[in-house]
């Protein structure tokens, strides 16, 4: 038995010693990670608490933090406001975040001032919100009604259904020309960002809900409860997938694409790969929480972004 417990011992710690480290890790100051960003050497990250710390990654200094104000749930108590998503367009950060009476609102961050742009009285459920460019904002709601929205008129310029299916997530290219839309069918639609007009459907790889999605060059990635990490070139039209050996609740590419990654396991640890050949490059160990993103910053540095109160930063072996 003994003999047993030593082999048992033995190999656990020889996988343990396979996973890679993270160089770094960066922790929040008030509430779980829902969202990174990253522009000029500050690491934006969002909470659960309604507070988004900015460090800088040279010094690993917290730089600063912005709060949001609370909001009152449905028994008329303060809270504070869950951060949906955060994104940088040149100087000004956009967080998304939990209002009062199960609405959405969304703050533009710009001089040291918070400024809001949508409230409750908009009435909208947004689940997620990126820049298209200064004065347009893409909005995704829980009925996967894709928006255009633009703050200065705050009228929406373009809505489009991307399916029938419940929306799962987006993600956009690096020119914010096209948006991959993911569903709970596990089908994946591209929309131009300009007039919302549908290109192309991606289907066939994921068959369940699709928690992630990720697109950079011509690869969209992919991440789903049916424990698969997809890969499609809109290019070649070429896909496949790889297993999991547990939900797949984050994904991400380097900027080029050629560099995918997935959370591969039951404890969310994340595998990279070579989208081109599928080779596998390393397992690298993230915390045990839930993965929410994976934020490459080049080809050889990336965040792993999990529910907890800390966010990895890694380099590429």
């Amino acid at each position: 038995m003994r003999i047993l417990l030593t082999m048992f011992f033995l190999v656990a710690s020889l996988f343990a010693q396979k996973l890679v480290q993270p160089v770094y890790v960066y922790k929040t100051t008030k509430g779980l990670a829902t969202d990174v960003d990253y522009a000029k050497n500050r690491l934006y990250i969002a909470t659960d608490a309604g507070r988004v710390d900015i460090f800088d990654t040279k010094t690993k200094k917290e730089l600063k933090h912005i709060d949001l104000t609370k909001i009152k749930d449905f028994m008329g108590d303060e809270i504070d406001s869950k951060i949906f998503t955060i994104d940088m367009h040149k100087d000004i950060l956009l967080i998304l975040s939990q209002d009062s009476g199960g609405y959405s609102r969304v703050h533009f961050y710009e001089n040291k001032a918070l400024k809001q742009v949508i409230s409750q009285a908009d009435k909208l459920n947004i689940i997620k919100a990126k820049f298209i460019d200064k004065n347009n904002i893409l909005l995704a709601l829980i009925s996967n009604d894709i928006i255009l929205y633009n703050v200065q008129s705050r009228k929406i310029i373009w809505s489009k259904q991307a399916s029938m299916s419940k929306f799962s997530n987006f993600a956009l290219n690096a020119k914010r020309s096209i948006v991959a839309v993911g569903d709970e069918s596990g089908a994946v639609h591209l929309l131009d960002t300009k007039n919302g007009k549908k290109l192309q459907t991606l289907d066939g790889e994921n068959v369940d809900n699709l928690f992630s999605v990720a697109f950079r060059g011509d690869i969209v990635l992919t991440g789903g409860q049916d424990r698969r990490a997809a890969v499609y070139n809109i290019k070649s039209g070429l896909s496949y997938h790889k297993i999991s050996h547990f939900f797949v609740y984050g994904v991400g590419l380097s900027p080029s694409g050629k560099i995918g990654a997935y959370s591969c396991d039951i404890d969310n640890n994340v595998e990279l790969f070579h989208t081109a050949t599928q080779e596998k490059i390393a397992t690298y160990k993230a915390t045990k929480k839930v993965v929410n993103s994976i934020y490459f910053i080049n080809e050889k540095e990336f965040f792993i972004n999990s529910s907890a109160k800390s966010v990895g930063y890694y380099r590429v072996k």
